[in-house]
C-alpha cells in the first residue's frame, strides 16, 4: 500500500513510530505537511499537490494534524476523500471532535456519562452558572486549550466567579464544569482501533496538580479497566465517528465520565506504559479497512 501521513514534523514520536510501523510491513509512507500542500478543486478531477508535483495513488492517509492548523487540515483530509483515499479518521469526525462542545452535547444526546457542564457567552447571572454545575470545586476549560493548557481549577465561589468574569472579559469561549472530586486527579486513557480498546493506562498528575496530562508531569501506569469503561470508551469513539481515537475518562461516583475524545491521541505514553505495538495496529487496521472511496463524507459536505 502507499500511505500518506499527514504531519507537520517528521521527529514526532507518533510519526516516526507510523513510518516505523508502515515501513516494516513493507508499505510506502510520505509524510506530508498539511500547510505546504494546496489542492485544486475541480468537479471532475481533484488533486492535491505538494512542493510541485501532484500527489497521485494513494490507498490510505494518516491525519496527525495539530489543534492549531484543524481548518486547514481538515480541507487537506477532506480532499484526499474527494479523491477516494480511504482516511484512518474522517475529516467531518476530526472537526466534530476537535469541536469541545458540539462534542460534549453529541455524547450527552447519546446518554455517555460526562460532567455536570455549563456553556455561556454572556452571562446574567455568574453565580448561577457555578450553582448549576454543584458550585465550587469547579473546573473552567478555554474552548481551545489543548495538553492541559487552559484548564483552570477554581476552589472556593470567589474563586469561581472571578475566573469566569476575567475569561469572559477577554471573550474567551469556556466551559465550567463539575469537579469530580473523588477521581483524585487521575484519568484513564482508552485507546480505541476499530470499536476496541487496545490499550489504557492510569494518569495522575504530580502533587498539587489536578491535571493528569503527561506534559504537565504527569505519570502514566497500566491498568485494567471495567467492563462499563470500556463500553463508554467504545460508544464515545463511535458517536464522534472515529476508527482511532483517545478517549479521556474519570472515574465518579455515578460510574465513568467522559472528559474527551481525541482524534490524533499520541503513541508515546501509551506505548510506553503498556509495552504495545499501538502504531502496528493502526497499520494493521488500515491493511483490514482500506479500500478505495471507502468514506461516508466522499462527495459530501
Amino acid at each position: 500500500m502507499k500511505i500518506a501521513l499527514l504531519s507537520r514534523n517528521k521527529k514526532l514520536y507518533s510519526t516516526r513510530r507510523l513510518i516505523e510501523a508502515a515501513e516494516e510491513k513493507g508499505h510506502e509512507i510520505q509524510v506530508i505537511d498539511v500547510l505546504r500542500a494546496y489542492m485544486n478543486i475541480t468537479s471532475h478531477k481533484p488533486s492535491i499537490h505538494y512542493k510541485g508535483e501532484e500527489l497521485n495513488d494513494f490507498d490510505a492517509v494518516i491525519p496527525r494534524i495539530g489543534a492549531s492548523v484543524t481548518f486547514y487540515g481538515a480541507a487537506v483530509l477532506r480532499q484526499f476523500e474527494m479523491m477516494g483515499v480511504f482516511p484512518l479518521n474522517e475529516s467531518v469526525a476530526l472537526t466534530r471532535s476537535r469541536d469541545k462542545l458540539r462534542s460534549l452535547q453529541l455524547l450527552s444526546r447519546r446518554g455517555i456519562g460526562l460532567p455536570v457542564t455549563v456553556y455561556a457567552s454572556k452571562p446574567d447571572d455568574v453565580k448561577d452558572m457555578v450553582k448549576m454545575v454543584g458550585g465550587a470545586p469547579l473546573v473552567v476549560k478555554i474552548l481551545e486549550g489543548t495538553q492541559g493548557i487552559g484548564v483552570v481549577l477554581a476552589e472556593t465561589q470567589k474563586a469561581a466567579e472571578s475566573i469566569i468574569e476575567g475569561f469572559m472579559g477577554v471573550n474567551a469561549n469556556i466551559l465550567v464544569q463539575e469537579y469530580i472530586k473523588e477521581s483524585k486527579g487521575v484519568d484513564i486513557r482508552c485507546f480505541v482501533i476499530g470499536g476496541k480498546v487496545v490499550a489504557s493506562m492510569k494518569r495522575q498528575g504530580p502533587k498539587g496538580e489536578f491535571r493528569s496530562n503527561i506534559h504537565r508531569g504527569g505519570t502514566a501506569t497500566s491498568i485494567r479497566i471495567t467492563p462499563e469503561e470500556r463500553s463508554t470508551a467504545v460508544r464515545a469513539a463511535k458517536i464522534m465517528g472515529l476508527n482511532v481515537a483517545g478517549v479521556d475518562l474519570l472515574r465518579s461516583n455515578h460510574g465513568p465520565v467522559v472528559m474527551e475524545v481525541n482524534s490524533s491521541p499520541g503513541l508515546e505514553g501509551i506505548e510506553s506504559t503498556t509495552g504495545k505495538d499501538i502504531a502496528g495496529m493502526v497499520i494493521d487496521y488500515i491493511e483490514k479497512n482500506s479500500k478505495f472511496g471507502k468514506t461516508r463524507t466522499r462527495g459530501k459536505g
